[in-house]
């Protein structure tokens, strides 16, 4: 008779088809942020920024809220509090400066650098030490973000600049910070999600109404612009971001957002624009390295620089139904 020999005890692994499926959901958030410049300059009244991340913002953290029916509870209310600051209430209105002052391309082109913010960000943040094969795909994903989007033409307007790279350092801090927390036991995205929009909404409401009041006309193109950047662009978009990231390692999750830049382009061609041979080689590039950051680095290249010691392969992803903690290395979290 036969006798099985036992499997040894460890983590359960997440097959491949669970993190492709992980990664593919995930991804839906920044391809649907991609969206944003061209909603702002093509249906939204201009002059408003504070007023467009409002509507974005505010209800849907209220219908989130509605439907979890869910509160922070403990130090969740001030951590609800910074990430919603952070990812929202100065995101918001620093993205949509930033859109209205500068043409699509070039403003996304200032997020596609949040990958490498990540990494550093991640060293103070998380002890965590990203692998060569990614840092260097994070800086082929912002030159070939770059050769899309950067032209001869390309009008540089100094305020939005800032405002593009001052949105990309808030939500790279937010990112981190989020992973850093995960989410509290028997909170699922949504909630999460929701808290943040509510803060952040809260925050833009008095704002708005000092700074810029409300538009004195919103048509129907315009309500449909606030309607689809609420939805899938805010509640839908982040609870499958927080879903993703709680759940992704953060060198892989980070690289996804160069997904906003790309569709930007890709909206942009439908509305008549063309790409030369540059802007080509430069998309391939950015979507070469979006690919690569998911994959495992090479023995050669797992070490990042100046690191003596080698760096280890993130813990695999957890089970779908099992929440990542930030004390628990096997849920995706960083060990402390």
């Amino acid at each position: 008779m036969q006798t099985s020999t036992p499997r040894p005890p460890g983590p359960p692994r997440t097959s491949s088809a669970q993190r492709a499926a992980t990664v593919a959901l995930t991804a839906l958030a920044p391809a649907s942020w991609g969206t944003t410049y061209a909603v702002t300059t093509e249906l939204l009244p201009p002059g408003h920024p504070l007023f467009a991340g409002l509507m974005r913002a505010l209800p849907a953290g209220l219908l989130a809220l509605a439907l979890t029916r869910v509160l922070p509870r403990g130090d969740w209310w001030w951590k609800a509090a910074v990430l919603g600051a952070l990812n929202i209430g100065a995101f918001f209105p620093l993205l949509f400066l930033a859109a209205e002052r500068l043409p699509g391309g070039v403003a996304a082109t200032l997020g596609a650098a949040q990958p490498l913010l990540v990494a550093v960000l991640a060293v103070a943040v998380l002890r965590d030490r990203p692998t060569a094969w990614r840092l260097c795909w994070g800086v082929v994903g912002v030159v070939g973000v770059g050769f899309v989007v950067l032209g001869p033409g390309a009008r540089l307007d100094a305020v939005g600049v800032l405002a593009g790279l001052a949105g990309t350092a808030t939500m790279a801090l937010g990112l981190v910070l989020a992973k850093r927390w995960g989410r509290p036991a028997g909170v699922g995205p949504m909630a999460l999600a929701g808290w943040q929009l509510a803060v952040g909404g809260l925050m833009l409401l008095p704002l708005t109404l000092a700074v810029e009041g409300v538009p004195q006309r919103i048509d129907a193109g315009a309500a449909a612009g606030y309607l689809w950047l609420g939805s899938m662009g805010g509640l839908i978009a982040y609870t499958l971001w927080f879903r993703g990231i709680g759940r992704l390692p953060v060198g892989a999750s980070a690289p996804l957002v160069l997904l906003s830049p790309l569709v930007a382009t890709l909206v942009g061609l439908g509305l008549g624009e063309s790409l030369g041979l540059l802007q080509s080689l430069g998309f391939v590039l950015a979507l070469a390295a979006l690919l690569a950051a998911q994959l495992d680095s090479p023995r050669g290249l797992r070490r990042a620089p100046g690191d003596g010691v080698r760096d280890r392969d993130p813990a695999p992803a957890p089970h779908p139904d099992r929440e990542a903690s930030p004390r628990d290395p096997v849920a995706g979290g960083p060990a402390r």
